[in-house]
């Protein structure tokens, strides 16, 4: 499959294959629900914004829509570009991505290791993910009623994708903008400037060479985690910074004010706050009358 003829959702997924279970049971109270679904090997990726609670606390709930949506556009844009992996599901601040042979994938944990590379090494916004990523045998599934379902994957991995995307450093010294955390088994013997090589950089005579390693593979240690016990895992650091002139905090309160000032957004309560940027001298037109 290539990326042109990519499946766009798990729904489109379902839709275009053969399910490996399609009944109906009963909740032991009479109640009939349905489970469909295809069993496949895939890899999950999990990630979510650094201290995201902390950074939009004071934020208006429009400005964290934008704080959060800037964030999801640039995972689309960056790392899923070009790449076959799924999106799940959007979860307050954080994705997860499933990657598959079933999708397009030759190997799926080196697409779902590339594209996490990707959300770091081009974190402009400073955004500092935590990226988790597990594989092995996943359901991808319909879930609910009648009433409201929708498609996704169920499945060990997911759980463990989650546990270890919120696995700290073990040296709180060391400066990290993001971190690339999986189970040992998953990442196995692989070297990691075969899975992640160094970017070119053209040099003055035309030439390209290799630019400096900015991930580093760490030594495979345990942890604890939830439900699971002590996990064997191995850990890609970005040792690269990005420090934006403008953060993304910032974008967000100045992007809603654009949004208010071209009479796009309609508050009920108080004008947006604008963090005194380039866009902030701009005054409104005049309003919609919107009923209350």
């Amino acid at each position: 499959m290539t990326i042109e003829q990519r499946f766009h959702s798990l729904e489109d997924f379902l839709a275009s294959t053969v399910n490996h279970v399609d009944g109906v049971l009963d909740d032991g109270w009479g109640f009939e629900f349905p489970v469909k679904g295809r069993e496949i090997e895939a890899t999950v990726l999990f990630a979510d914004i650094t201290s995201f609670s902390t950074r939009t606390v004071d934020m208006s709930p429009a400005a964290t829509l934008v704080y959060v949506q800037n964030f999801f556009a640039w995972i689309t844009a960056e790392a899923l570009h070009g790449r076959p992996g799924i999106v799940d599901k959007y979860i307050g601040d954080e994705v997860m991505v499933v990657f598959s042979d079933e999708f397009g994938s030759k190997d799926p944990l080196e697409d779902a290791v590339q594209a996490a590379a990707a959300m770091s090494r081009h974190d402009v916004h400073g955004f500092g993910p935590h990226i988790g990523i597990a594989s092995g045998r996943v359901i991808v599934g319909y879930a609910g009623t009648s009433l409201r379902y929708n498609v996704s994957v169920f499945g060990a991995p997911v759980a463990l994708a989650a546990r270890c995307a919120g696995v700290k450093p073990a040296d709180t010294e060391k400066v990290i903008s993001s971190t690339i955390v999986m189970p040992a088994a998953d990442w196995g013997d692989r070297e990691l400037d075969e899975v992640l090589p160094p970017e070119m950089v053209e040099q003055p005579d035309g030439s390209l060479k290799p630019d400096w390693q900015r991930f580093e593979l760490v030594d495979q240690r345990e942890v604890p985690m939830k439900g699971l016990g002590e996990v064997a895992i191995r850990e890609i650091h970005n040792t690269g910074m990005w420090f934006p002139t403008h953060s993304i905090e910032n974008r967000a309160l100045d992007s809603l004010h654009v949004l208010y000032v071209n009479n796009r957004y309609w508050p009920r309560w108080e004008a947006p706050k604008t963090s005194g940027g380039p866009f902030s001298h701009l005054t409104p037109v005049e309003p919609e009358e919107l009923p209350e």
